[in-house]
């Protein structure tokens, strides 16, 4: 049997998130996926889920929802106070919820992306393999008010309800670990030096396609060929910008290449806000 939850507010920007579209590149289509790769996986190892079972993905509000039929969520990411028919509840753990409970929050209080995980995931429409919302490939890119999504419903409970510490997976400090790009080596050594020890600022453009610094580096590398990039890749504008690729972004992109984070980087600054800091250390 199944069951639907009901978006009774939609928070902000809340969509449907996997772990991302592949193999369509050559197409021009981004991966997509959820920004947080870490925190969505551990939404769905909380639930003994399959690694790829689509979530909920929420910034900086959660969705107000409430559930037709009994199941298990998890709660993973931003951090807010949470709560379930107005009881608070924990987050990073197995939470039972019953037939017309209401899952609320208050507003995010740390980091910026957050995830709602469903025993054996959600029904929703695949396209092109996956069911990760984005704008022209899907016939939405949020989640609206009234809108419905199906789950299986769980006739039986577990007893055993586990929880795992934040940190041990969420950590938004440090150096972001990155490779050399495709361009790094036509930097001068001047630029290399100024490029790792800066201390740089993430603007207030910010979202699932880039996140664009504020700091500048002089730049006077010429502008390449259309060449392949991916989440991760940082390039180097002709005005100096540094634009760090997200889950989002496009496929192919004609500024330097010159650095490429770690996924574990892409999923330490997609937590990070508008003002928060953040600096490179090479591989």
């Amino acid at each position: 049997m199944i069951g639907k939850i009901k978006i009774l507010k939609p928070g902000i920007l809340s969509s449907i998130q996997d772990k991302g579209r592949f193999g369509f590149s050559k197409f021009g289509v981004p991966r997509s996926g959820a920004m947080d790769q870490k925190s969505y996986a551990l939404a769905n190892f909380l639930l003994g889920n399959d690694q790829d079972d689509a979530c909920i993905e929420w910034v900086f509000q959660s969705p107000v929802l409430e559930f037709s039929e009994p199941t298990i969520i998890s709660l993973t990411g931003a951090e807010a106070n949470f709560y379930l028919n107005d009881k608070k509840i924990k987050m990073n753990r197995r939470i039972r919820v019953d037939k017309k409970d209401v899952l609320s929050s208050g507003f995010c209080k740390k980091n910026m992306y957050g995830y709602v995980g469903i025993k054996n995931g959600l029904i929703t429409q695949e396209a092109l393999s996956s069911k990760s919302y984005y704008k022209s490939i899907t016939d939405q890119y949020v989640l609206h008010k009234n809108d419905e999504i199906t789950y299986h419903k769980i006739a039986v409970f577990e007893n055993h309800f586990s929880n795992i510490s934040v940190p041990n997976f969420i950590e938004n400090k440090g150096k972001l670990k990155v490779y050399k790009g495709a361009e790094f080596d036509q930097l001068s050594e001047t630029q290399k030096q100024v490029l790792l020890n800066t201390n740089f600022t993430i603007s207030n453009t910010i979202n699932r396609m880039a996140i664009q610094l504020e700091e500048k580096l002089d730049n006077d590398l010429p502008s390449i060929l259309t060449s392949a990039v991916l989440p991760g890749t940082i390039q180097l504008t002709p005005s100096g910008k540094l634009i760090v690729l997200m889950r989002d972004c496009q496929t192919t992109g004609g500024y330097p290449r010159v650095l490429q984070l770690t996924e574990d980087a892409i999923n330490n600054i997609a937590q990070k806000r508008m003002k928060d800091k953040c600096s490179f250390e090479l591989l």
